[in-house]
């Protein structure tokens, strides 16, 4: 059977217990047809990279349910391990290869560089770095795939971002045609219109960082030495845009992946009843002390926030019309309970900046134009402004990690006569809204309401 190559760029957790999952899948049916290779853009996993090949590409994928139900799986579904040099030339190279028909991207939200208007945020220095010529965004390594792909007899091309991006396909597309706007590369967005799509996708497992304990557990229960394996929770979904270029694609229908012609209604349930909440009881639960997200969600108080900012605001702007949201909120915080994924709040109250205007500000806006004053979702920005405040003061019992955090910026914030004004006055975060009284007092009101609940 002929060989396609997917190419995938972020070889982290979250791909290994998702997309090569089900990949993985296709192969046990029989259906060998394509292969995951797979490398980064940054120089933090080379460790695994190293483990990996090690073992062949294959690892074992623990899956735990919320009564602590545990199976174990051997992935052997990733073939091709790209190992990384600073011009990142094996992965360009990789990905000038015919044989490569898909390549999806998994970099994180802060990872697209897009302000509230959806265009590039060109001051920062990664990406001003690609713009004059460099590789250290996913429009700069793209950009370089594409130029030489061109070159190809076929060298058409499906991208497939695989991040908590609203529209994520069409955002990304919009980020890179702009890239190639802004260095002069317009053969290359010409040469897209014909060759390449780029659908939009939703994907969604919880997979927390491995826990130090996993090879000597999966050690215990196979037998199998694993310096590499990841877990997951048993809950898996991926939905996707049957858009790919020539329609090329793995047979991913026959693995339970939903192939339907619009990802929209999907993303928006998944964005604002799982994400939002997600990060909500992160800042939350971390502002009451606790490390874990399960231990948060089972704080009366954080899970109150997360249902009431649904039941509220969300529910009253999506409408149950094709997705029941109000049962889909309480499967949501059920999974968050599982004590046994163990997942950090560290990891989910990350990239806040990011999370903020693409995720939250919607719901806002939405609220505010129906006559509506959104208390339930101005009490999240609110939990960040106070989570960061103690970021700001060094007490955060951990490294807060964001892809876009300008540190002058925010120790400046709060250190002005009024940095809940500031707050608010900040377009980045909240669009239009950004300086509105009414805006302003609801989030101040907000503020001092999330003061008096962690008091």
């Amino acid at each position: 059977m002929s060989k396609n190559t997917w190419l995938h760029i972020g070889l982290g957790s979250f791909h290994r217990a998702h997309q090569a999952w089900y990949l993985n899948e296709l192969i046990k049916q029989g259906d060998d047809s394509w292969t995951i290779a797979a490398g980064n853009i940054r120089n933090d996993s080379e460790h695994t990279i190293e483990a990996l090949t090690a073992q062949n590409g294959e690892y074992v994928l623990e899956t735990v349910s919320p009564r602590g139900e545990r199976e174990y799986e051997v992935i052997k579904s990733i073939r091709k391990l790209i190992p990384w040099q600073a011009d990142l030339a094996p992965l360009i190279e990789e990905g000038a290869q015919e044989a490569v028909k898909v390549i999806a991207f998994t970099v994180t939200e802060a990872g697209y560089y897009l302000d509230s208007n959806f265009k590039l945020v060109q001051t920062d220095p990664a990406l001003k770095a690609d713009l004059a010529g460099g590789n250290q965004t996913i429009y700069g390594i793209i950009a370089k795939i594409l130029k030489k792909r061109m070159q190809l007899e076929n060298g058409a091309v499906t991208l497939l971002c695989c991040d908590n991006v609203r529209h994520n396909g069409e955002r990304f597309h919009d980020g890179l045609v702009e890239f190639l706007g802004l260095t002069g590369q317009n053969d290359i967005i010409e040469w897209m219109k014909n060759n390449v799509t780029t659908p939009n996708t939703m994907v969604d497992r919880i997979v927390p960082r491995p826990a130090e304990d996993l090879p000597a557990r999966i050690q215990a229960q196979t037998g199998i030495a694993d310096q590499a394996p990841v877990m997951g929770e048993t809950f898996i979904q991926w939905v996707i845009e049957d858009n790919f270029k020539d329609n090329v694609r793995p047979a991913l229908e026959k693995v339970g992946v939903e192939l339907v012609e619009s990802v929209i209604p999907y993303e928006e349930a998944k964005i604002r009843v799982l994400n939002v909440p997600h990060a909500a009881i992160a800042w939350m639960g971390t502002l009451l002390g606790e490390l874990y997200i399960h231990d948060s969600t089972n704080l009366e108080t954080a899970r109150k926030i997360a249902h009431d900012y649904v039941t509220e605001d969300v529910i009253t702007s999506l409408g149950n019309d094709l997705i029941d949201l109000g049962k889909y909120r309480d499967v949501v915080l059920d999974r968050f309970t599982n004590p046994h994924i163990k997942d950090t709040n560290q990891r989910v109250a990350a990239d806040g900046f990011s999370k903020i205007p693409a995720q939250i500000q919607p719901t806002l806006i939405e609220r505010f134009k129906q006559g509506a004053r959104p208390a339930a979702t101005a009490k999240l920005p609110a939990l960040f402004f106070v989570f960061m405040e103690r970021w700001h003061e060094g007490k955060l019992p951990f490294a807060y990690q964001d892809g876009i955090l300008d540190e002058a910026a925010v120790h400046a914030m709060y250190e002005s006569a009024d940095p809940v004004k500031t707050f608010a006055a900040d377009q980045a975060l909240f669009g239009e809204l950004a300086g509105k009284p009414e805006f302003e007092a609801l989030l101040r009101e907000q503020v001092e309401e999330v003061r008096k609940l962690i008091a």
